[in-house]
Parts: C-alpha cells; sequence; structure tokens
C-alpha cells in the first residue's frame, strides 16, 4: 500500500482456522487536520475499527482492521464539528482499498472481462469499471504523430436486417474506422464511426496540420473510399495497398471460377468426388508449400478430368500474381517487376475468362499503390493484427452497447499489452 509508510502494524494475528491472516494496523501521529478548515486537533472523541478489503498476501487471505480515531474539530467556526482520520488509500467510508480496485481494473486492462474480475475480487461492476476508466484515463493519450499509418475497418457487432415496405430485406452493418501506428509502439491510435471517406478526412483533421504533415505512408486495403480520403486529406503521403488482400483478390477470382465451372459441367455444386471439388485447397494453397507428390497429383487430376482448363489457368494467374508481389521481398529491379507485370497481364488477357479480365483490371487500377508496396515493403499486417485483438476484446464482453466505453476498452487492449495486473 503506498500510504502504509504513515501507518504501522500494530500486531498480526491468525485466526482459529490457520487460513486468514489479520493485520491491526493504526497511524502513529496523534494529531490531525480537519479536512474543512484544515485546523490541527489532538482532541479525540472515539475511536473506531474499519474493515476494508485487501489483495491476500499470496495465496493467503488477508484481512485488515484499521483501529481509526475521530477528532473534534479545534476551530469553534467550522461547520464540520467532528472527522476521522483517513488516507487516500482508504477514503472515509470506503470498504475497500484503493490497491485492491486497481488490481481488478489492470487485470480488465490485462484482456479479463469487467464481470470476471468483479468475481475474482469480489467487487462490484461499477466500482471495477470506475478504475478502469480511471486507469485508461491515465494510460491512454492524445496520439503522436506518425511516419507510417495503417487504415482498416472492423465490424461492430452482429448484422442487422430490416424489412422494407415492398417486403425486400437491408442488412445493417455498423463498421468502425482503425488507426495504426505502422512505424513506433503506439499501436491503436484511435477509431471513427463508419467505413466512409469522410470518416478518415474528419479523423485525420482533428489530429491537426502538424500532425497530418509527420505522415509519410500510408498503408490500406484495395478499398477506393480509403484511397480518395487519402489523397484529399494528405496529398504528400504514399499510399501502399496491402498485398495480402491482393492475393486473397485472386482467390477469391480462383474460387469463382471453379464453382462455375463445377457448375455447367456437373449442374450441381461441387463433391467429394469431384476432381476440382477435392483439390480446392492445395489451389489457393501457394506452390512452394505443395510437395511435388502433391502438386502432381493435383496437376493430373485437373488435367485428366477438367477439360475446359479454366481452373489451372486461374491458379497460374493467382501464382502469376503472386510471383510478381514477391519482387518486394527479393528487392528486384524496376525490369523485372515491369516484365512480371507484362506477363501476368497477358496471362489474364489471352485466357478470355471474365473473372481472371477483372482481377487484372482490379490489379491495373492499383498498379501506383501495389507499386509503392514492392517498392517499400510496408504491409499493413500489424493492422490486421489490431482488428483480431479487437475482436477478441468484443468476445471477451460478450459485446458493447456504449460505444465509448467500446473504444476505450478497444485501445486500451490494443496500445498496452504489458500490463502487469499484480503492479
Amino acid at each position: 500500500m503506498p500510504e502504509i509508510a504513515v501507518t504501522k502494524v500494530e500486531r498480526v494475528a491468525v485466526d482459529q482456522n490457520e487460513s486468514v491472516r489479520v493485520v491491526h494496523i493504526e497511524r502513529p501521529e496523534d494529531w490531525a487536520a480537519c479536512p474543512e478548515c484544515g485546523v490541527v486537533s489532538t482532541t479525540v472523541r472515539q475511536r473506531r475499527t474499519t474493515r476494508p478489503r485487501d489483495l491476500p498476501y499470496g495465496e493467503e487471505q488477508l484481512t485488515v482492521r484499521w483501529h481509526k480515531r475521530q477528532f473534534a474539530c479545534a476551530e469553534p467556526l467550522c461547520p464540520r464539528k467532528a472527522f476521522t482520520e483517513s488516507v487516500a488509500e482508504i477514503p472515509p467510508r470506503a470498504r475497500v482499498t484503493g490497491r485492491l480496485c486497481r488490481a481488478a481494473a489492470r487485470r480488465v486492462a490485462c484482456g479479463a472481462s469487467v464481470a470476471a474480475a468483479c468475481r475474482e475480487y469480489r467487487l462490484a461492476w461499477p466500482l471495477v469499471h470506475r478504475h478502469l476508466t480511471a486507469l485508461a484515463d491515465e494510460l491512454l493519450a492524445e496520439p503522436e504523430p506518425v511516419e507510417v499509418l495503417g487504415i482498416d475497418e472492423t465490424r461492430r457487432g452482429r448484422a442487422r436486417w430490416r424489412k422494407r415496405p415492398d417486403g425486400t430485406w437491408d442488412k445493417l452493418e455498423r463498421f468502425e474506422t482503425n488507426f495504426v501506428d505502422l512505424s513506433g509502439g503506439q499501436g491503436l491510435l484511435g477509431q471513427a464511426a463508419g467505413r466512409t471517406g469522410s470518416a478518415v478526412v474528419d479523423w485525420l483533421t482533428a489530429r491537426g496540420p502538424q500532425w497530418k504533415q509527420a505522415v509519410r505512408v500510408v498503408a490500406i486495403d484495395p478499398a477506393a473510399c480509403y484511397r480518395t480520403a487519402i489523397r484529399r486529406s494528405l496529398p504528400h503521403a504514399t499510399i501502399v495497398v496491402d498485398h495480402f488482400h491482393l492475393i486473397a483478390l485472386a482467390n477469391k477470382a480462383l474460387t469463382s471460377i471453379r464453382q462455375r465451372v463445377t457448375r455447367d459441367r456437373r449442374g450441381r455444386r461441387g463433391r467429394a468426388s469431384d476432381p476440382e471439388w477435392a483439390n480446392r485447397h492445395r489451389l489457393l494453397r501457394a506452390r512452394e508449400r505443395l510437395s511435388e507428390h502433391t502438386f502432381t497429383h493435383m496437376w493430373n487430376a485437373l488435367i485428366d478430368h477438367e477439360p475446359t482448363g479454366q481452373i489451372l489457368t486461374a491458379w497460374i494467374a493467382k501464382e502469376e500474381l503472386r510471383t510478381l508481389l514477391a519482387c518486394a521481398r527479393e528487392r528486384q529491379p524496376r525490369s523485372v517487376i515491369s516484365h512480371r507485370l507484362f506477363r501476368f497481364h497477358s496471362w489474364c488477357a489471352n485466357s478470355a475468362i471474365p473473372e481472371l479480365a477483372t482481377l487484372a483490371e482490379t490489379i491495373d487500377a492499383w498498379w501506383p499503390e501495389t507499386l509503392a508496396f514492392i517498392t517499400t515493403q510496408v504491409t499493413n499486417a500489424r493492422t490486421e493484427g489490431t482488428n483480431r485483438l479487437i475482436k477478441d476484446v468484443a468476445r471477451v464482453a460478450f459485446g458493447f452497447r456504449n460505444l465509448t466505453n467500446q473504444r476505450r476498452r478497444v485501445r486500451l487492449a490494443c496500445t498496452h499489452q504489458t500490463i502487469n495486473p499484480a503492479a
């Protein structure tokens, strides 16, 4: 206890079952100042014993007995005639110590729910949440300027459906746009409601011109609204598109082609007996992660049972795109990048497959941002990791009703991940 120095331990006793250690404490001074007028008094009116609950001593339960004194105020004009001595760690009429409440708050900050901390420390929900708010206000500050900024969105809560007057249904989803420090250790910088360009513009504008001027690189997913907002608010920054989502687009096109070919040839969905369905996971796996036996088995099965060749054509297009994006890791010169880009576009154009044509058009539309990724090697991986932490916090809390509480808990969990619960 921080203020244990101003008290003295009178005696330590053990109860009859020898499982609870009782500590009797009292303050050594025989005087106290009135909290109303500040006049020192030495007149003791009566003595009281309080039993504030405290943290356990190791594995043993600890019980505190504080022998207080009630003083009579020495100032006749003071409206307060009597007062009881107290310390900030155990304020007047408190039934728990401050360090017990702070330990519960740190337990929540380390990943537990408020309800779990209440059960563990036998405290009320409002009390734990009040100290959690104080801990968050102490640790969380206005974000400092960053050089590399990551932007991504997460869904807030479950989707809801609204019925229209004509009988159709609308899907209503709530999103939060997350801003993450990719170059430093600040973690989650903040959140904005919605996944629109105006949400990004408003959040960046609130940071100020000096903060925005410090941003050099912004990593995003291939979202046109985010790109437009960044060009508007940060015209000097380099926009980088994350390569993971580009490969995900290629895998999505490959899956769409596989499903369409199966429906056209068999008139139904894929089954386990269909070679293209049996190899669906191998088609999405990277070539270097397939053994020679597995690759040969997949290739021969599709050659023998899929006469159109569209599935293997889409798989080759996906691998060509991966080879192009691998230039960032291999640090290839501009000539090699141009050659691999031409080979990817040529393969997609010559295939005459609509899904591959759409994929090539998407890569072409995002080529400046893709080239920026290849040259800078900046990814949005840390932002994706932050999204996972945000979802974990929501699962632990079984959802949030209050948006302010959600953002506080989320940022505390994503920014300060090394909080010592026993500090």
